[in-house]
Formats: structure tokens, C-alpha cells, sequence
């Protein structure tokens, strides 16, 4: 076992099915099997949902298939979602666990009016760089391998908001600029602001995680701290 860092290049070691199910079964999320092969994990309040959705395949983030969609909506009897956040695979397990946590311990769903730079703020704790341009809604870590930002839409991402030209949180990490992604993240606009901090508070972290296997493209960019 390799416990390494930066924790945004660590990639989800081939277990983010599984890691992110033994967390929401922790929270006692009750788990359904559905006709398109997917994993429904539904929080107790059935106000929240959260969806291992890769067997289906339904689109691409970045050229990397989403694996995980949460989603919440303002009453149990609501047919349509009010929000959703979409996940690749690579992206880190423990952020999206730690975000899961967050979604679990929120009262209302509907709560929760901080700004945008409350995102920027949690990035920022942790050494990363505000965007000269957009110091408000852009921040990069310190090796320029990974960004959140707050930027339009892409295609599929839904929402209730009806309106056009939404923007909403999207985080990715491209270890090598021009390579391939090692992960995307996409936020729908109504996503609360200090939920999305929870995540990038977490992704952001400087505390080492564990791996079995190390991506490829963070071989050179990552810090072995120590084995065991």
C-alpha cells in the first residue's frame, strides 16, 4: 500500500464502486438494482439519490465515461431531480466520499446560500492559485495539473433551472496538458456553493491517501510518503 500525494492525481485505485458504496451503505442509503444495469443507492429521506451509472454508459465527461450521479429533489413525491453532479471514473474516492457526507448531514436539501468564493476560499486554504482573470470563480493547484472552475454547462448535464447559458462548477485534473484527463467532475447550476467547497476542500487536502496502484499520469507528479 502506497500512501501518496497530491490527492487530486491519486486516481480512485480501481475501487470507486466500491469504496463510495461501503459509504453510502455506512449512512444506510438503501440500495436498489435497476433494469439498466445501474447501482440506486436512496437516502433515507428519499430526498437524495446517488446512482453507479458506468454499466450503463450514458455520456462522456472530457472523454472519460461518468461513473457516479448524484442528484436531490425538494420533495419525496418529486418526479424530476431539482440537481445532479456527475463524476468520472479516476476521480478520487475520498472527495466524493467526503461530499456524500456532507449531502447526508444537510437538513434541507434546499439549504445554503454562500457565494461562489466560498468554493474558491476552501481551494485557496490549501495553497491553491486564484485565476488573475477570474480570482472569484478559477482556482489551479500549485502544479497547474488540475482546476475548478465555474464555467457553462456542458451538453447533458440537467437541472431544474429551465434557463439557458447556466454555469455551474466543473473540476478536472490533466497531469500532462494535452493528454488525456485523469478525471472530470460537473456540477449542475443548482448546486449548492458550500457543497461543491466540500468536495474541493477534500480534493484539495495535502493529508496522503492510500493506493494499491498509482495512475500512470501521475507517475513523476506524485509523492510517495510512505508504504506499508
Amino acid at each position: 500500500m502506497y500512501w501518496v500525494t497530491p490527492r487530486h492525481l491519486a486516481g480512485d485505485d480501481g475501487v470507486l464502486a466500491e469504496r463510495i458504496g461501503d459509504t453510502l451503505a455506512g449512512l444506510c442509503w438503501r440500495l436498489w438494482p435497476t433494469a439498466r444495469h445501474t447501482l440506486l443507492y436512496v437516502s433515507p429521506d428519499g430526498l437524495c439519490g446517488a446512482e453507479w451509472i458506468l454499466a450503463a454508459y450514458p455520456f462522456e465527461l472530457g472523454g472519460l465515461p461518468v461513473a457516479w450521479q448524484l442528484s436531490a429533489r425538494p420533495h419525496a413525491t418529486s418526479v424530476m431531480t431539482e440537481r445532479n453532479a456527475y463524476f468520472t471514473t479516476g476521480v478520487p474516492y475520498e472527495a466524493l466520499a467526503d461530499l456524500l457526507l456532507a449531502i447526508d448531514a444537510r437538513e434541507a436539501p434546499d439549504a445554503g446560500f454562500d457565494g461562489p468564493e466560498t468554493v474558491i476560499n476552501a481551494l485557496s486554504a490549501w495553497g491553491w492559485i486564484r485565476d488573475v482573470d477570474r480570482p472569484r470563480t478559477t482556482a489551479t493547484d500549485p502544479g497547474l495539473s488540475s482546476s475548478v472552475s465555474l464555467e457553462m454547462l456542458p451538453p447533458l448535464i440537467e437541472d431544474a433551472d429551465p434557463r439557458p447559458d447556466l454555469v455551474g462548477w466543473q473540476a478536472w485534473a490533466e497531469p500532462v496538458l494535452g493528454a488525456s484527463y485523469l478525471w472530470c467532475a460537473s456540477f449542475s447550476a443548482s448546486v449548492p456553493n458550500d457543497l461543491v467547497a466540500v468536495f474541493a476542500s477534500s480534493l484539495a487536502s495535502p493529508v496522503p491517501v492510500p493506493r494499491r496502484t498509482v495512475a500512470k499520469s501521475g507517475e513523476g507528479r506524485l509523492t510517495v510518503v510512505r508504504r506499508s
